[in-house]
């Protein structure tokens, strides 16, 4: 009963240092590269995965990829789910951190990036491609806080991702710090004041192995 979390590799936004959210922004070839040393760190700790997860953005879907064909499972079931897609970061995307920070303030800037509650500015309206038409447009956010964020992904862990840890299978979890960050908070029970603690490095697996009652037994960075 073995669940690996893995946050995406480098993306350009990573780079230039800029709030992604929901843009589609592609990997840097470090970020490749990252991704693909992480799946090699995967087959030498001999892990066998029965399914993996990943978000609807590229830079998730190309990770889980490289990550699978590093460790020779690129054939398992992968699914796809726009509930593990980065936090939304509402009116926020696109605009510089640094450049926030001398407009807003360091300290604005760290409760939009890493309290629990703190919810960015949202947008008026989103422009979101077809890989979202299914969706009823009331699930669609035009803004979260890392709880919101919490709110959409934990309904994957109820449903999908618990069922199948009890049933023995090992998952593989591919996302992006914030949907990580939200469920990493709710597996360790970490308070809500002490989520600005929480950190998902790139591309660095996080092994957690489980009781049969889904407590965790040890936690462990490859």
């Amino acid at each position: 009963m073995q669940l690996v979390l893995i946050r995406h590799g480098e993306s350009e936004a990573n780079f230039q240092n800029y709030w992604t959210g929901w843009l589609d922004v592609p990997l840097t070839s470090k970020g490749r590269l990252q991704a693909q040393q992480a799946g090699e760190k995967i087959k030498s700790a001999k892990i066998e995965f029965d399914q993996a997860y990943t978000s609807v953005l590229q830079r998730s879907l190309i990770t889980c990829q490289k990550v699978l064909e590093s460790c020779d499972q690129l054939w398992i079931p992968t699914e796809k789910t726009w509930r593990l897609n980065e936090r939304h970061y509402g009116a926020l995307v696109g605009k510089n951190k640094d450049e926030m920070k001398r407009q807003f303030g360091a300290e604005q800037v760290k409760r939009w990036r890493r309290g629990f509650y703190q919810l960015p500015p949202f947008v008026e309206q989103n422009h979101f491609d077809r890989r979202y038409a299914h969706l009823d447009p009331s699930l669609l956010p035009k803004g979260e806080s890392l709880a919101l964020t919490l709110a959409r992904v934990l309904p994957l862990w109820q449903d999908q991702l618990a069922p199948a840890l009890v049933e023995g299978k090992n998952l593989l979890v591919v996302g992006h710090g914030n949907s990580l960050r939200a469920l990493v908070k709710y597996l360790e029970e970490i308070p809500d004041d002490d989520v600005d603690q929480i950190d998902i490095p790139n591309a660095t697996p996080v092994l957690y192995e489980f009781t049969k009652d889904l407590q965790i037994k040890h936690k462990i960075l490859l």
